[in-house]
C-alpha cells in the first residue's frame, strides 16, 4: 500500500519575505515586492523592474558550508532549507558528526543554478587566471549544486537528486519527493526549488520580450497575470523548501501537519498538438491537472481553490481555458490567483515557493488577492467568474482542497493536489 504524504515544514526566501512568518504577513496584505532595479538599467535591459529576495537569514551557518561570495542560488536554498528543517521540529546536525540518514533524501529543482556564480567568476577565465578560480568553482556552478549543499547540510544519504524542468522545476521536485516517499523508498525527503536574481540569467527572456515592457514608472503594477493589459511577466528569484514525510512517520514522531499532498503528476506535451518548446500542448496540460485529481481520487468539484501558473503573458487566457477544461467548470468556479502578481516569477522557484504560498492559504483560510489582474483580460472575463479572482484578500476561505500547477518551456507541466489536513 503507498503511504501517504504530507507536508510539515517550510521555508522560503522571495521578495516578500525571506521567512514563513513575513512571507504569510505580506500574502494577506497583498503586498508587491516588485522594484526598479538599477543594475537591469545599467545593463540596457527594456525590463527594469524585478523581484529581488529579502536579505536572507541564517548567514553564520551558511557560511560554514559556503563562501561569502558563493551562487546565490545555493545561499537562497540553504536559507530557506534552514528554516523548514526546523519548522518541521528536527535540528540542524553537527558538521562535525559522521552520522548520516539513509532514510533521508533530497530532490531541489531549478532552471538557472550556477549562473549567477559563473557569470562573476567568469572574467579570470577571460584573462586567463584560471588558477584564482579556487577549489569552489565546481561546486558553486555544477547544476546540482543546491541538492548537494542541502545533503551535506543535513548528512542525507538516501538520494540527492536534482531537477531541471524549466519554470516547472520547483512542483516537479516535489512531485519527484512524493514519489520517494509514497513508495517508501524514503520517510522524509527535503524538496523544492531556487533560481537566483541575476541579469545573466533574465537576458534572454527580455531579449524574447517575455519581461515586461511598459511597467518601470510603477514597479507594483508591472506584475499583471490575466490582466487585459499584461505585457509580459517580472523576474525574480529566491527558494521554496519544504519538508515531506509519510504520513506514519510525521504522526509517529508528533509533528504539526500542514497539509497532505494527495495527488501529484508531471508530464509532458511531446511539443506536439498545439505545443512547442515555448507553448504548451493544451490536451496534456489538462491531463496532467486531471491525473493529479484521480490520484487523489476526487472529483474537480472538490477543488476550493487554483494557485495559477499565471505570468502576465499572452499564455494566461490559454491557462485559465485549460483549468477550465480540467476541472469541467461551467457554473460554480473555485477561486483562482496568481502569486505572481505579488512577487514576479521566479523561474525554477516559482513552483515551491507558490506550492508554499498555497498551503499557507489553506492553513491560515485566507486568498490573496491577484493583484493588478483588471481590466480582467476579455477571453478570460468571457469564461471565468470574475467574482472568484480577488481583487483584494478574502477572510475565512474554508478549503479542503487546493491544486497548483507550473508550466514550463519544454512543453512540460506539474501539478499538486493539497488538502487540508484536520
Amino acid at each position: 500500500m503507498k503511504n501517504r504524504v504530507v507536508i510539515t515544514g517550510m521555508g522560503v526566501v522571495s521578495p516578500i519575505g525571506s521567512n514563513i512568518s513575513d512571507f504569510a504577513k505580506s500574502l494577506c496584505n497583498g503586498d508587491s515586492g516588485i522594484s526598479y532595479s538599477q543594475e537591469l538599467e545599467e545593463k540596457n535591459f527594456v525590463c527594469r523592474v524585478a523581484g529581488i529576495p529579502k536579505p536572507i537569514l541564517h548567514n553564520d551557518l551558511i557560511d560554514k558550508f559556503l563562501p561569502e561570495y558563493g551562487d546565490k542560488s545555493i545561499k537562497y536554498a540553504l536559507s530557506a532549507c534552514i528554516d523548514a528543517w526546523q519548522d518541521a521540529g528536527f535540528v540542524i546536525p553537527d558538521m562535525l558528526s559522521n552520522a548520516t540518514d539513509d532514510r533521508l533524501a533530497v530532490v531541489v529543482g531549478s532552471t538557472c543554478a550556477g549562473y549567477d556564480y559563473f557569470a562573476r567568476m567568469k572574467a579570470l577565465i577571460d584573462e586567463g587566471r584560471v588558477k584564482r578560480l579556487g577549489s569552489w568553482f565546481v561546486s558553486n556552478t555544477m547544476h546540482s549544486g543546491p541538492a548537494a549543499f542541502l545533503s551535506g547540510l543535513l548528512g542525507a544519504s538516501c538520494k540527492v537528486e536534482s531537477v531541471s524542468s524549466a519554470c516547472a522545476s520547483g512542483a516537479e521536485a516535489i512531485v519527484r519527493a512524493c514519489d520517494l516517499i509514497s513508495s517508501g523508498i524514503a520517510d522524509v525527503v527535503v524538496t523544492g526549488g531556487c533560481d537566483p536574481d541575476s541579469p545573466y540569467v533574465w537576458a534572454g527572456f527580455d531579449s524574447m520580450r517575455l519581461l515586461c515592457r511598459n511597467g518601470n514608472d510603477n514597479p507594483q503594477w508591472a506584475s499583471r497575470p490575466m490582466n487585459e493589459n499584461a505585457s509580459g511577466f517580472v523576474p525574480s528569484a529566491g527558494a521554496g523548501i519544504l519538508v515531506v514525510e509519510s504520513m506514519e512517520h510525521a504522526k509517529s514522531r508528533g509533528a504539526k501537519i500542514y497539509a497532505e499532498i494527495a495527488g501529484a503528476c508531471v508530464n509532458s506535451g511531446g511539443q506536439r498538438n498545439g505545443g512547442s518548446m515555448t507553448s504548451p500542448n493544451s490536451q496534456k496540460a489538462v491531463e496532467c491537472i486531471q491525473n493529479a485529481l484521480k490520484m487523489a481520487e476526487i472529483c474537480s468539484e472538490d477543488i476550493s481553490y487554483i494557485n495559477g501558473h499565471l505570468t502576465g503573458t499572452m499564455a494566461d487566457p490559454l491557462e485559465v481555458a485549460n483549468w477550465c477544461r480540467a476541472l469541467n467548470l461551467r457554473n460554480d468556479f473555485p477561486y483562482i490567483n496568481s502569486t505572481k502578481s505579488l512577487i514576479g516569477h521566479a523561474l525554477g522557484a516559482a513552483g515551491s515557493i507558490e506550492t508554499i504560498a498555497t498551503v499557507l492559504q489553506m492553513h491560515q483560510k485566507f486568498v490573496h488577492v491577484s493583484r493588478n489582474c483588471l481590466p480582467l483580460h476579455a477571453e478570460i472575463a468571457k469564461i471565468y467568474d470574475s467574482a472568484k479572482i480577488p481583487q483584494q484578500t478574502i477572510e475565512n476561505v474554508d478549503m479542503e482542497y487546493a491544486t497548483k500547477a507550473s508550466f514550463g518551456f519544454g512543453d512540460v507541466n506539474a501539478c499538486l493536489v493539497l488538502k487540508k489536513y484536520r
